[in-house]
């Protein structure tokens, strides 16, 4: 191929043909030949009459240039023109394509798949064999210096791509630099580089063009990251970073929680500028603590890695902590307050209310503290039951007024976690100790385990517990003496929490010092400002909850092993700990890609190395449009000539126009034309709706997306014909703002996180499409992406697009819906994927199964609404000659898997059209044959 700028000639050697126009303009100059004039003096008989026709003597230098012009455009066609070629990388032997693989590589990972699938392609055209690598997924051989590539057919790579996804962290240096040293023989580079600069780049760059050329393919655009939220001053300060300082910018940076429905949503959204020539932008957010306590992460808006993505913990949720003593603040003896010392140690981290019984309820508090509190009504213990019951913690403190009372005495108050004796225990009373007691080590199993004990915290009055079979199992911390200091209990799903001294320094030190703060902190009644150290998480156990994949996607950690809290707080994102949220009782540590004191530096790259961009234009044959221009070209020419002969007069001249008019219309517009319903246009495509059965696909604006769909409808149209009496028609592309819904009985909506809205017309067209009768299928077609998780961004596009729709309740399909028999008894509806849910309408709360019955009797209509993630259509979608579209799974599962799917579609429109008439029960006795009943 033969590159021009931006435009390639397949064949341009017949582009010579050009060289031949001067010589054909001097063969039309000549041929006719000029008349010769001669005087005749009888030619004066002559003046005056006129012929009918008349003949130019030469052809005017326009229509010969426009003849130039159509035959130019006609070599030009024949020699192949391409908009945008390949850039063809030539080479031989074998190759080696290295990812980074990292997080800094998500954002544009599509990009760089479709630049190494044109880098497979050229090499199997080439012939080279080739070997693919991941520098975040290196053999465990590379640290021993082993684990070189494997090189094989470029096409045996090609199904494994999908496979290779960026991971939520860098490449391990060490791993890197032995993997390098390992290398043998001799082979080409193609490195697609994250853009980051690493300690080991350099020394990997040394070893791989040790061994041949290396190429460097980088994306242009910046990576940008978010550090963790930090909260102070009453704002949570948020800090942007980019590796590339230039002009100035602004992002958006999202907070993403949860919302008072329950689902997730966006709550709040703040724009960071980057001046030029900075590497980090920051920006402080307000909000009040009840928004604020929602917040489960923040994200750059756009940016879909890991490193953009910062989650939040307990460190930025303040918990609203209410307090109440037994007794009022003595006048001028602050230090004598019993909440002194619990508002100097809370209030740093939390929000304090303070008030009566009755507000203190009122505000939701997440934690409630009674000082000394002995007496409650009636009424108030049952509304701090009831609180305590949904999850809230009661954390009680002793004093002289509990010690004096007979609550809990003969029988356990149920707002006590254990039975208490009458009077309590101090230095010189009756059941005395000689001097002050010091605490036991925390054990194993307390919330406290690993906190040190400062040697100067003592006791020298406490309130005793009653010793029963469930007091050992209740103690979470004792003194050296073994009696409990503080024990706990269970209360539905919050718990009591009792201090066997008092919440000031009367019966002993331990308000005095850090440690009061640090047990607080352990129940989460408190948090911290900031990472807790491995001092503060000594003796825990931290179980991942959720946990981020590399595109910054939370997902269910599954059965991933817990880790202990000294790791966890000097930990950074790897494969042994990755990163996420990490539960241990009711506290929250987040472990992010980014650090506090993190920064993002440039890769540096040495002179002479090449490097390209992602970009990888499409291809766009040119020939059509040269052909079309010389077939216009002609015409024109054909129309210039008649007229230049005068024989276009009167009715002749008319019809001859009009043709032309149609042939330049249609060389003009060659894209399909459609009109508002009412026009011959629409009366037209109401017809082509309504000829037979037609499948139909939503118009997303996407051309790529629209085009899968309509070839995946036409895939499953046809296997439709061929297996089930239901000829469907050729699918139709449906625009929901113009075009009538009712004409379909199917609408397929692959979703795209770029679609536009439906307008609030679109939506009353919608809603009544659902209420009499239609289904639309729902596809996020992010099944591979979305593991256990609901907040991709085409997954949040569907739930913006769900917002004005009229849909019922939904469930994930039951064993016994009628989806699994309208056709094929199935119980998989995979797509190009396999693992995503299948919603569908919830049934009714009185559907039982009879005994004996495989399935519910449910004849209530057809589900309006079916959503899914699987991508059906690309299962679906065949080409020209009936050929599968897309690759899936590999070998004869990925073909039983697409089995499976166009299974699935039959089953689905099916019960489009039939309902649910396999409910009923005269299908019972065949339907128990099938099942092998």
């Amino acid at each position: 191929m033969w590159v021009l700028g931006p435009i390639g000639f397949t064949t341009p050697w017949l582009l010579l043909g050009l060289a031949a126009l001067p010589l054909l303009w001097i063969l039309l100059r000549a041929v006719p030949p000029a008349p010769i004039r001669r005087r005749f003096p009888g030619v004066a008989l002559l003046l005056g009459l006129k012929d009918d026709s008349a003949e130019t003597d030469r052809t005017p230098w326009w229509l010969l240039l426009l003849r130039m012009l159509a035959i130019a455009a006609a070599i030009v066609a024949f020699a192949g023109p391409v908009l945008n070629p390949k850039v063809q990388h030539p080479g031989q032997g074998p190759l080696l394509i290295v990812f980074d693989g990292s997080w800094a590589s998500a954002r544009d990972w599509q990009r760089r798949l479709d630049r190494v699938t044109g880098l497979l392609e050229d090499a199997g055209n080439a012939g080279r064999r080739v070997a693919v690598v991941s520098l975040t997924d290196l053999p465990e051989q590379a640290r021993d210096g082993d684990g070189a590539p494997q090189f094989m057919a470029a096409d045996a790579w090609q199904s494994r791509l999908p496979g290779i996804k960026p991971v939520p962290w860098a490449p391990d240096d060490a791993a890197v630099e032995a993997w390098a040293r390992g290398l043998t023989g001799r082979f080409d580079t193609y490195w697609l580089s994250d853009g980051l600069a690493r300690d080991s780049r350099p020394a990997l760059h040394r070893a791989l063009e040790a061994h041949g050329a290396v190429t460097v393919f980088e994306s242009p655009r910046p990576a940008l990251a978010l550090r963790p939220p930090v909260f102070a001053d009453g704002a949570i300060q948020l800090t942007a970073l980019r590796a590339l300082t230039g002009s100035d910018a602004k992002v958006d940076i999202t907070a993403q929680g949860t919302g008072p429905n329950g689902g997730e949503r966006q709550l709040a959204t703040v724009s960071a500028s980057f001046p030029a020539g900075a590497d980090t932008a920051e920006v402080k957010l307000g909000l009040p603590p009840e928004l604020r306590n929602r917040i489960n992460r923040f994200e750059i808006a756009g940016q879909h890695s890991a490193g953009a993505v910062s989650l939040t913990d307990d460190a930025l949720k303040r918990r609203k902590v209410a307090l109440m003593a037994g007794s009022r603040d003595r006048e001028g003896l602050q230090l004598l307050s019993p909440l002194h010392y619990l508002r100097e140690a809370l209030k740093p981290t939390a929000d304090i209310i303070e008030g009566n019984f009755e507000d203190i309820l009122l505000a939701s508090p997440d934690v409630i503290i009674l000082a000394d509190v002995a007496k409650l009504s009636p009424q108030e213990s049952k509304e701090l039951l009831d609180w305590t019951d949904k999850g809230g913690l009661l954390l009680r403190f002793a004093g002289p007024r509990l010690a004096a009372s007979d609550i809990s005495r003969d029988s356990e108050d149920p707002l006590m976690p254990v039975r208490l004796r009458i009077g309590g225990r101090t230095v010189g009373g009756a059941m005395s100790w000689g001097e002050p007691k010091k605490l036991r080590p925390f054990a194993k199993g307390s919330p406290f385990y690993g906190l040190t004990i400062p040697g100067d915290v003592t006791v020298n009055a406490q309130v005793l517990a009653q010793p029963d079979p469930t007091l050992a199992a209740r103690t979470i911390a004792s003194l050296a003496d073994g009696t409990p200091l503080v024990t706990r209990k269970p209360v539905g799903k919050g718990q009591v929490v009792l201090f066997h001294v008092t919440a000031n320094a009367e019966w002993s030190t331990l308000p005095l010092s850090g440690l009061f703060v640090r047990m607080l902190d352990r129940l989460a009644v408190s948090t911290r400002p900031a990472r807790p150290t491995a001092e503060e998480l000594k003796g825990t156990t931290w179980v991942p909850a959720k946990l981020l994949d590399g595109f910054g996607a939370l997902r269910d950690a599954g059965q991933t092993a817990g880790i202990a809290g000294e790791a966890l707080a000097a930990a950074k994102a790897g494969p042994e700990t990755p990163p996420g949220l990490y539960r241990s009782d009711d506290r929250r540590v987040a472990l992010n890609i980014i650090g506090q004191t993190d920064v993002l530096t440039p890769a540096a790259w040495p002179a002479g190395t090449v490097i390209e961009g992602l970009a990888a234009a499409r291809e766009t044959a040119l020939k059509g449009a040269f052909l079309s221009a010389a077939l216009l070209l002609l015409l024109l020419d054909l129309i210039a000539s008649l007229l230049l002969s005068g024989r276009l007069r009167g009715a002749r001249a008319g019809a001859v126009t009009g043709a032309a008019a149609v042939v330049l219309l249609a060389l003009a517009l060659p894209g399909q034309v459609r009109a508002q319903d009412g026009t011959p246009a629409g009366d037209a495509f109401a017809i082509r709706a309504t000829s037979g059965v037609v499948l139909a696909h939503v118009v997303t604006g996407n051309a790529e997306v629209d085009r899968i769909a309509q070839a995946g409808l036409q895939g499953l149209s046809d296997v439709l014909t061929q297996r089930t009496s239901v000829e469907p028609e050729t699918p139709m592309a449906v625009d929901i703002e113009k075009d009538e819904l009712a004409f379909f009985p199917f609408l397929y909506w692959p979703v795209t996180a770029a679609e536009p809205l439906p307008s609030q017309a679109a939506y009353v067209k919608l809603n009544d499409y659902l209420r009499t009768g239609g289904m639309i299928l729902f596809d996020t077609r992010d099944a591979d992406i979305a593991v256990g998780t609901t907040t991709t961004p085409n997954a949040r596009r569907l739930q913006q697009i769900a917002a004005g729709l009229d849909i019922p309740a939904l469930a994930p399909v039951p064993p016994d819906h009628v989806l699994t028999r309208s056709f094929y008894l199935i119980q998989d509806f995979p797509g190009r994927y396999s693992g995503g849910k299948l919603w569908v309408e919830a049934a009714p709360p009185g559907a039982k199964k009879v005994e004996g019955m495989p399935f519910r009797n449910l004849n209530d209509g057809v589900t309006p609404v079916v959503i899914g993630s699987n991508d059906y259509a690309a299962a679906w979608a065949v080409d020209g000659q009936g050929r599968a579209m897309f690759p899936i799974g590999r070998g004869y599962g990925g073909e039983r898997q697409r089995e499976l799917a166009y299974r699935f579609g039959v089953n689905l429109i099916m019960h489009v059209l039939t309902g649910n008439y396999k409910s009923d029960q005269v299908h019972v006795p065949a339907l128990l044959e099938r099942l092998g009943q």
